[in-house]
C-alpha cells in the first residue's frame, strides 16, 4: 500500500461547480458526487499496487487459453493489385488495430490476423496493365502493402497471404465437405466471351452498363454505382475490357453453392449473432435475405486461383470470394500449426471472433462466408461482432488512384508527419454511421487546437513544471477535496472511455479521451501552482501536490492513448520514465507515479503545422484529370516532394545556404516545366519557391542588421523600419475587410471553393496579428 499521508478533507455531498471542469465533458454538471463515491475514488488512488493488475508475460504463439477471455481479431482482406488510400486504412486494419491494442491493454487473450487477397482477375488485370505475371504482382504489391501498414504502427500479430500452399488446402478440404454434404451442385451457366482473345471474360476482364441503376461503368461482379452484385451477362452493352471487343455468350458448366438449402440455419445463427454488428452491417445483411437467397456460382474459368479438386472441373478456380473469407484460417495456419484451436474451438475456450471491414464487404462475410461454415457442419467459428465503416472521401470528392488525387499508403510518410497524426485524424473522422471527409483543413486544425492545444500543452505543463519546480521528482500527495473531485471527473471519463471501446465505438473514445486531458489543463488552470509554488511553506506543498496529480492524469493519458497513438504514447512513458508495464487498463484511476518517482527529459510532443501548408498539401494530392489527347497529357516528371523542400530550407539559417537554396529551386521549377510535367506538380514548387524568398530576405535583414534570425518579424511586410502599431493598424483593418467579405459571400450563396481560400487567408493574417503583438517591444507599450 502506498504511503498515504494523512487527508484532512472531509466528503459531503459536493455539486459539480468547480471552475475546473469543461461544459464539452460528458458528465452531467447537475449530478452530485456522493462521499461515497469520493471515498471509493480515494481507496482506489492509494491501494494502487494491491489492486491493479499485471500485464501479462506474452506467449508465442498465441492460443485459446481455458477461462480466459479469448478475441480473435481479423480486418477484410485488402486486394493485393493497388495501393491502398487513407479510406482503405481506416476501413479495416486501422480500426482493427485500435481495437486489438486496447484489447491488450484489458489483459484479453487476443489475436490479431490479416493479409493480402491474391486471387482472382483483379490480379490478373494488374498484370496485364504493369506487363508481369500474376505472381510478380503479388509479390511487388504484397511489400507495399505490408510496409504502408508498418508506416502506420499496424501491430498484426501476423500479416500474410492468400497464395500460399495452406490456403491451397485449407480450400479445397473446405470445399469438400460442402460438396460431400449435398450443398452444391452443377449448372450450365451462361457467360461472356471475347472471341477475339479467345477467353471467357469473368468478373474485371468486363465492363458495361448497370441493369439496376444505368451506371455506365459497372464491373462484371459488382456496380461501384449502387453497389449490387452482378453477373456479367446481365450488363447491358458489355464490352471487353482487355481489347474493348463486344463478347458473346457461351454456356459453360460451372459449381454452385446452394445458399437456398442453408437459408433457415443461417437466418438462425444471423438473429442470434448480428445484435452485436453494426446497424449497417445488419442492413445490408437484411437487404440480402428480404428476397430469399439465390444460389451462387463459386467456380470460374480462369487459370489465376485455386484449382477446383473436381473430375471435370480441374482447368477451373474457385471464384475469389469463395476462397478470400477462407484466408482468415490459411493465414493464421501460417502463424502457427495449431490453428484449428482458433478456428474449431473446443466448448471450454470461447472465443469472441471480432471482424472488420468496409461496408461494400459485408455480404460476404455475414451470409456467403457464414453459409459455406454452417454448410460443413464441423464447429467452424463464426464471426460474432462485425464491424463495418461507412466511406471515407477525400476533401469535396472520392480517392481516385488512377488521377492521383487523395493521400495513398506509399504518400502519407512523403509529408513528414508521424503516422500518429494521420491515425488520430482518421480516428476522429472514422465514418462509423455516415460517410465522412478527410479535409487538410480540418487535418490541421484538429492537430493544432485538440493535440497541440489540449493534450500536448496539458503534459508539457505538467512535466515541466516538475523539471522546473521540484527537481524531476513526485513528492509526497497531501490531497485535498478539489483532488479527488478531479478524479472523480476523470474516472467517469475513463468508465465512458471503456465502455465505448468495449463496444467498439473508436471515435468516442478519442473525445473521452480529450476530456480528460481538458480537465487536466483547466485543473492546472485553476489551482496555479506556479504562483504556489513562490508562496508560503504551506502553499509550496499544494502546489507540488497538484503537480504530482497532474503528472499522474498524464500517465494514466499515456496508457489510453496508445491504441490510438502508439508512438506518442511511447514518448510519454518516456518522459514518464515509466515502462511498458504501466500498460494495463481497468475502470479506476490509480496513483501511477508514486512518491520519489523520478521523471525523464520533458520536451514538447507535438510542432505546429502552418496554415500555409493546407493549400501545399491540397496541391500536393489533388491529382490531375486524364485527357484523351496526348497534347493535353503531362509527364509527371519524379522529384522530392515539396513539402519534404520546404521542411529542409525552414531549418537554413545560414544567408549563403538559403541563397543556394532559392537557386536550386528556381532550377528545379524549370525543368519541371521544359519536361513537361503537370502544372499542378510545378506550380506546388512555385510556392515554395516564394516562401523560401521571404525566408532569404528575413535572413538579408538580419545579416546586415546584425540581429538574430529569430527576432525577425514574421509580419506581411517583413520591413523592421515600419512602426509596430501602424503595422497592428493595417492588420486588424485588413482583417475586417477580410472577414466581411467573408460573410457577404456566405450570407449571397458564394460556392465553397470561391470563399474557402479567403479563410485560410484571414486565419494567416490573425496568425501574423497575434505575432507581432506579442513581440516584446509592443508588450512593453
Amino acid at each position: 500500500m502506498t504511503d498515504r499521508p494523512v487527508s484532512q478533507a472531509q466528503y459531503p455531498i459536493v455539486k459539480i461547480t468547480n471552475p475546473f471542469i469543461s461544459m464539452n465533458c460528458c458528465t452531467d454538471q447537475n449530478n452530485p458526487v456522493s462521499s461515497k463515491e469520493l471515498k471509493k475514488i480515494e481507496e482506489a488512488w492509494w491501494d494502487e499496487k494491491s489492486s491493479r493488475p499485471q500485464t501479462q508475460v506474452l506467449t508465442i504463439p498465441i492460443l485459446p487459453k481455458v477461462n480466459e477471455k479469448n478475441i480473435l481479431v481479423t480486418s477484410a482482406l485488402p486486394y493485393v493489385n493497388n495501393v491502398p488510400h487513407l479510406g482503405n486504412v481506416i476501413g479495416c486494419v486501422l480500426s482493427a488495430d485500435v481495437f486489438v491494442r486496447y484489447c491488450r491493454l484489458r489483459n484479453w487473450n487476443t489475436l490479431f490476423i490479416a493479409g493480402t487477397d491474391e486471387y482472382g482477375t483483379a490480379t490478373e488485370t494488374k498484370a496485364l496493365e504493369e506487363c508481369l505475371t500474376p505472381q510478380e504482382i503479388c509479390d511487388k504489391y504484397y511489400v507495399i502493402h505490408n510496409e504502408t501498414y508498418c508506416w502506420f504502427n499496424i501491430s498484426f500479430d501476423y500479416f500474410g497471404r492468400t497464395t500460399t500452399e495452406q490456403q491451397k488446402l485449407i480450400t479445397q478440404e473446405l470445399f469438400m465437405d460442402v460438396y460431400k454434404n449435398n450443398f452444391t451442385f452443377v449448372e450450365s451457366m451462361d457467360q461472356l466471351k471475347c472471341v477475339a482473345c479467345n477467353r471467357f471474360l469473368a468478373d474485371r476482364f468486363v465492363k458495361g452498363i448497370c441493369p439496376n441503376c444505368k451506371y455506365e461503368d459497372a464491373r462484371g461482379d459488382q456496380c461501384d454505382g449502387c453497389g449490387h452484385l452482378i453477373n456479367a451477362v446481365e450488363l447491358i452493352n458489355p464490352k471487353c475490357k482487355l481489347c474493348g471487343y463486344i463478347p458473346i455468350i457461351q454456356s459453360t458448366d460451372q459449381i454452385f453453392l446452394n445458399l437456398p438449402k442453408i437459408e433457415d440455419s443461417l437466418r438462425k445463427w444471423i438473429e442470434e449473432s448480428s445484435p452485436n454488428w453494426t446497424s449497417n452491417a445488419r442492413a445490408i445483411t437484411n437487404t440480402w435475405l428480404k428476397d430469399g437467397l439465390k444460389s451462387r456460382c463459386i467456380t470460374r474459368d480462369l487459370k489465376w486461383g485455386i484449382p477446383v479438386p473436381l473430375p471435370r472441373f480441374e482447368d477451373k478456380v474457385f471464384y475469389v470470394w469463395f476462397d478470400a473469407p477462407i484466408g482468415y484460417l490459411s493465414i493464421t495456419a501460417c502463424y502457427t500449426d495449431h490453428w484449428r484451436k482458433w478456428w474449431q474451438p473446443s466448448k471450454d475456450t470461447p472465443i469472441s471472433y471480432y471482424q472488420f471491414m468496409a461496408k461494400d464487404n459485408v455480404p460476404f462475410h455475414s451470409v456467403m462466408f457464414p453459409a459455406t461454415l454452417l454448410a460443413i457442419n464441423k464447429n467452424y467459428l463464426l464471426v460474432s461482432h462485425i464491424i463495418a465503416t461507412e466511406y471515407l472521401n477525400y476533401e469535396d470528392g472520392k480517392f481516385s488512384k488512377s488521377r492521383g488525387i487523395g493521400v495513398f499508403g506509399t504518400d502519407a510518410k512523403d509529408t513528414g508527419l508521424p503516422a500518429d497524426i494521420f491515425r488520430f485524424y482518421l480516428l476522429y473522422v472514422r465514418p462509423e454511421s455516415q460517410d465522412s471527409t478527410f479535409s487538410w483543413m480540418d487535418f490541421v486544425l484538429k492537430h493544432n487546437t485538440e493535440l497541440l492545444n489540449n493534450i500536448g500543452n496539458f503534459v508539457n505543463r505538467a512535466l515541466m513544471f516538475t523539471e522546473k519546480y521540484l527537481n524531476g521528482i513526485i513528492p509526497t500527495l497531501n490531497m485535498i477535496e478539489d483532488d479527488f473531485v478531479l478524479l472523480a471527473l476523470v474516472t467517469q471519463e475513463l468508465v465512458a472511455y471503456n465502455t465505448a471501446l468495449e463496444k467498439v465505438k473508436i471515435r468516442d473514445g478519442i473525445k473521452y479521451i480529450l476530456n480528460i486531458s481538458r480537465l487536466g489543463n483547466q485543473y492546472i488552470q485553476n489551482q496555479k501552482p506556479w504562483i504556489l509554488i513562490k508562496g508560503s511553506a504551506d502553499e509550496n506543498i499544494r502546489a507540488g501536490t497538484v503537480i504530482g496529480v497532474s503528472c499522474n492524469i498524464v500517465c494514466l493519458l499515456a496508457i489510453i492513448i496508445q491504441p490510438y497513438m502508439p508512438y506518442f504514447s511511447k514518448k510519454m512513458r518516456e518522459q514518464l520514465n515509466v515502462s511498458d508495464e504501466v500498460l494495463v487498463l481497468t475502470n479506476e484511476v490509480n496513483m501511477l507515479l508514486p512518491k520519489g518517482h523520478r521523471i525523464g527529459k520533458p520536451f514538447p510532443l507535438f510542432t505546429k503545422i502552418e496554415l500555409s501548408c493546407v493549400e501545399l498539401f491540397k496541391m500536393q494530392f489533388a491529382g490531375r484529370e486524364k485527357s484523351s489527347s496526348s497534347k493535353d497529357n503531362h509527364v509527371q516528371v519524379s522529384v522530392e516532394p515539396f513539402a519534404s523542400i520546404l521542411r529542409k530550407a525552414r531549418n537554413i539559417d545560414s544567408l549563403n545556404e538559403m541563397q543556394a537554396a532559392v537557386q536550386d529551386q528556381a532550377d528545379l521549377i524549370r525543368k519541371l516545366k521544359k519536361e513537361g510535367a503537370d502544372k499542378s506538380q510545378w506550380m506546388s514548387h512555385v510556392n515554395v519557391l516564394q516562401d523560401m524568398k521571404k525566408q532569404l530576405e528575413e535572413l538579408k535583414i538580419a545579416t546586415e542588421s546584425n540581429i538574430p534570425v529569430d527576432s525577425v518579424s514574421q509580419s506581411s511586410n517583413r520591413n523592421l523600419g515600419i512602426d509596430k502599431e501602424k503595422e497592428i493598424q493595417n492588420l486588424e483593418q485588413l482583417i475586417q475587410q477580410k472577414g466581411g467579405k467573408i460573410r457577404e459571400l456566405k450570407s449571397n450563396g458564394g460556392n465553397r471553393d470561391i470563399w474557402n481560400p479567403l479563410v485560410v487567408e484571414l486565419l494567416e493574417l490573425k496568425a501574423k496579428l497575434n505575432h507581432l503583438k506579442s513581440t516584446p517591444e509592443v508588450q512593453k507599450k
